[in-house]
């Protein structure tokens, strides 16, 4: 029987990879809290064949794992989970949004989301929209100042100053002054299931802040 260079039989290996991917498209699923009738109207992809695919009685192809791929915001080798390459890179691509540009610094699926978020100037008067939900945020100032209202306190940071908060209680950022604010953000994933979600928002105003669905 003919073996490949580690000594195993062809496509062995590749068959063992696919057999993971139905267990990691349930979690990736059901950390976005979706159901399967939800990404099935998302994707085109029938409800049956979702379900298939995760009780691994059907084998992924491409033409199913690239539309799942760009609904969960991951990268297909994640979903396949294929070997890591060695390079610890990420390669962070910048999203436009209500004014704001948003570059991400951890990859797709990692513990703990992490973002630089640039915000365009604006009256330091104006009102500032805020957003509740589950789970916890810190962020940290490169430019300031910026505005942070917690309910219906409002603080003042500027560079060089963090601050962490609870997002069950009210809360909102933007720029303090007429120039763009530049932070570092970091969430967890109760914060990112929220903020994906939330693609409203005034200009130059963040109730969330992360990046909108590619």
């Amino acid at each position: 029987m003919q073996t490949n260079e580690s000594g195993g039989v062809p496509g062995e290996g590749v068959d063992a990879l696919l057999g993971t991917v139905g267990p990691r498209l349930r979690e990736v699923r059901t950390r976005r809290r979706l159901k399967l009738a939800d990404v099935a109207e998302r994707t085109g992809l029938s409800v049956s064949t979702l379900s298939r695919l995760e009780s691994g009685l059907r084998r992924p192809s491409l033409d199913v794992l690239i539309p799942l791929a760009r609904l969960y915001r991951v990268p297909l080798d994640e979903l396949v989970g294929a070997p890591a390459t060695g390079d610890p890179r990420i390669h962070p691509r910048p999203v436009r949004r209500d004014g704001m540009i948003y570059i991400p610094l951890a990859g797709h699926g990692a513990p703990v989301q992490a973002f630089k978020l640039i915000l365009p100037g604006r009256d330091p008067g104006a009102p500032i929209r805020q957003s509740v939900h589950g789970g916890y945020e810190w962020l940290y100032v490169l430019t300031g100042p910026l505005h942070l209202k917690l309910g219906a306190d409002t603080t003042v940071l500027d560079g060089g100053e963090a601050a962490e908060f609870d997002t069950r209680r009210p809360h909102g950022i933007a720029s303090g002054s007429d120039r763009p604010a530049e932070i570092l953000i970091l969430f967890s994933p109760q914060g990112e299931q929220i903020h994906i979600r939330d693609a409203g928002g005034a200009e130059g105003e963040a109730g969330a802040a992360a990046p909108p669905e590619p």
